[in-house]
């Protein structure tokens, strides 16, 4: 029996029964709980690799964009599935072009918030917590005037209906749309969930803000792909949180090394300066 450790809101739930489905053994759903700020994502990995490291769970399944650069002595990331659309979706407009001067938009992201102000000074962003369907009813109420939201969550939730429109010129958080599995190494047979593919861009895109000294509530876009010859194409972007200032980079070759090289290229051009 391969325990399963994950959180208890119902993305989180939906993604690991996905995994535990894959993984071709019996297996059981273990929800942790989170103890901190509210904010704080990595609060959710923490508890998860806690229980690893007690032996509560044999696996923890992670939202990737959450995980941070360093992980818990004894434990590794033992696969990345098949990766989901790793956009962001705008919900209650079609784009951000087409909102009105004054529009209020709903994120909880520093980068999704730095991103659309770049685009629109015009607007002004809200921050809006909780689940995606809280998140949905609150923009149903009027609570702002349009959403964004990862493509993936909504997908892997069943809610499409929602997407008004897909942010296509957005740089997506490194690892949005990807799962994480971590374990100790050796102890739960995971080869059947390794996309080769997703791994080498999700491993090209944490290098990128790992050498950039990032977390989950840094204004930075990571997002890589494969292309012709086996090779990957690295996309990034740094700003301001309001906006006011940004610096993007694409960069394409061999996946080792890649995020290192284009962390060079950022910070030669004042991408330290806009984070500090």
């Amino acid at each position: 029996m391969i325990r399963v450790g994950t959180r208890g809101s119902a993305l989180a739930l939906a993604q690991a029964a996905w995994v535990g489905e894959r993984l071709g053994v019996e297996h059981s759903l273990v929800r942790i709980e989170a103890k901190g700020p509210a904010g704080d994502k990595s609060r959710w990995v923490s508890e998860l690799e806690r229980a690893l490291l007690a032996d509560e769970v044999d696996l923890a399944v992670h939202s990737a964009k959450d995980v941070p650069a360093e992980l818990a002595d004894g434990l590794e990331l033992v696969a990345i599935p098949t990766r989901e659309d790793p956009r962001d979706a705008i919900c209650g407009a079609p784009s951000i072009a087409a909102l009105s001067p004054g529009a209020r938009v709903g994120t909880s992201s520093l980068r999704r918030a730095a991103q659309i102000l770049s685009a629109r000074n015009d607007v002004s962003v809200v921050e809006l917590r909780g689940n995606v369907d809280t998140r949905l009813r609150k923009l149903a109420s009027g609570e702002c005037d349009a959403l964004v939201l990862a493509v993936a969550g909504l997908a892997r939730l069943g809610r499409m209906d929602a997407v008004d429109g897909i942010l296509d010129g957005f740089v997506p958080a490194a690892g949005q749309g990807a799962l994480a599995l971590e374990a100790r190494p050796g102890r739960v047979p995971v080869s059947a969930l390794v996309d080769p593919d997703a791994t080498a861009c999700v491993l090209a895109e944490r290098e990128l803000t790992r050498l950039l000294g990032a977390s989950c509530n840094t204004p930075i876009g990571a997002y890589a792909r494969v292309v012709d010859g086996g090779e990957v194409e690295l996309s990034a972007w740094v700003g301001r949180p309001d906006g006011s200032a940004w610096v993007g980079d694409r960069l394409r070759g061999a996946p080792e090394g890649l995020g290192a090289s284009v962390a060079e290229r950022l910070l030669a051009v004042g991408a330290a300066e806009l984070l500090s």
